[in-house]
């Protein structure tokens, strides 16, 4: 690398890492799945119009030798009907992709790092608290060092040991592959419902708004399962209804034409947290447009879309107590910021003793990272 010195200071000109043809398409093919909701034809297609404008590929790796390098890796299958149910295909014509469970992980670890990454460079001062809370019991047991891993958690002794054994002496080094952390047993854990609206207004107004809060829910289900693997984060999703989904849909994710039922969600969320063993519990919300919908008894519904109808409203605002009588905390972050909206949130987070944010969607993964971490020192004391 280059170094130049001026007025004291040494900078260092970037070089861009050396990437394979595969490694550079595949970066941006993920970002595509991710945007057409796992739709791998339509993702293909429009990395074949990327391809035309960009010129990503040329006569010594074409797409099409990328889509077959995604098969042998693992992150596509080929199905075919045989007229008794889908498949996998042998070889031939007509089969459809779609991708795997390992392409799934990746997503969510790709998603993890986008917006973890971002917290780390921010530096200071993220993770505010008066408290320091009580320390996790120590085991006594080691595992590799993982992304995310919080840096007091290292074990210098046997990272240097590692480094010694994997380097030697004469060329001592020390590589992340050396690092290890200890394992701990934490005292309490916590249960976490997070529920998206998928409403019809997430993808109006030119403004894609489901994407981002997909890529949020991986990142956090990523987080939690590896890093805190004795809390729990469940999904729900809500429109005019609502209800679960798993970890594995959520790649899938896609907005409806409904309306928001804001009182379905909330119910739901309540009830799954209900069955946890778990002390703490909590409740966040990703929403982008105003309570709109009620199911009443008799299965119909309720539908008003022209400003905040009183009645369901008052639905919420009793919502938002119960839980509050409960001990769930409901964050809420809303991707909106009309000026009645924000009046509406205010009064729900009082009446819940909750939190609310109101974020673009840039800022929507750091604002609920820092919000658990900041939870989970609060409430694990």
């Amino acid at each position: 690398m280059t170094q130049i010195s001026r007025k004291g200071f040494r900078f260092d000109t970037y070089t861009t890492p050396e990437q394979t043809p595969f490694e550079k398409l595949f970066s941006v093919f993920q970002e595509l799945i991710t945007h057409t909701s796992g739709d791998v034809n339509e993702a293909l297609d429009w990395l074949r119009e990327l391809d035309i404008e960009y010129e990503l590929t040329d006569e010594n790796y074409t797409i099409d030798d990328f889509i077959e390098d995604l098969k042998a890796k693992g992150f596509l299958r080929e199905e075919f009907e045989d007229g008794g149910g889908t498949g996998e295909a042998e070889g031939g014509e007509g089969g459809s992709l779609s991708i795997t469970a390992k392409m799934e992980r990746l997503l969510r670890q790709k998603a993890l790092e986008q917006i973890f990454g971002k917290l780390k460079r921010s530096g200071n001062g993220n993770h505010k608290t008066g408290k320091s809370g009580r320390g996790d019991e120590h085991t006594g047991e080691f595992r590799e060092y993982r992304y995310g891993d919080a840096l007091e958690r290292i074990s210098m002794t046997e990272s240097l040991k590692n480094a010694q054994i994997h380097h030697g002496l004469d060329d001592f080094r020390l590589t992340e592959d050396d690092l290890v952390v200890e394992n701990t047993q934490y005292k309490a854990q916590m249960s976490t419902v997070l529920m998206i609206d998928i409403s019809h207004s997430m993808i109006l107004y030119g403004e894609d708004r489901i994407t981002p809060a997909k890529k949020v829910a991986m990142a956090l289900v990523e987080l939690i399962t590896t890093r805190y693997p004795k809390d729990t984060i469940d999904i729900l999703v809500f429109g005019n209804d609502a209800w679960p989904i798993t970890i594995k849909e959520l790649p899938y994710l896609k907005v409806g034409p409904y309306h928001t039922n804001t009182v379905a969600g909330l119910q739901l969320a309540m009830d799954m947290l209900r069955r946890k063993r778990n002390t703490n519990k909590q409740i966040f919300m990703i929403t982008d447009g105003k309570p709109s919908c009620l199911r009443l008894p008799d299965g119909t519904y309720y539908k008003n879309s022209v400003g905040l109808d009183d009645h369901i409203v008052e639905k919420c605002y009793a919502m938002a107590q119960h839980a509050r009588k409960l001990h769930i905390p409901i964050t809420t972050f809303m991707i909106a910021q009309d000026p009645y909206l924000m009046q509406f949130v205010q009064e729900f987070s009082k009446l819940n003793n909750g939190k609310a944010f109101y974020t673009g969607l840039s800022g929507l993964g750091e604002m609920i990272f820092e919000d658990y971490e900041a939870n989970r020192r609060k409430r694990l004391k």
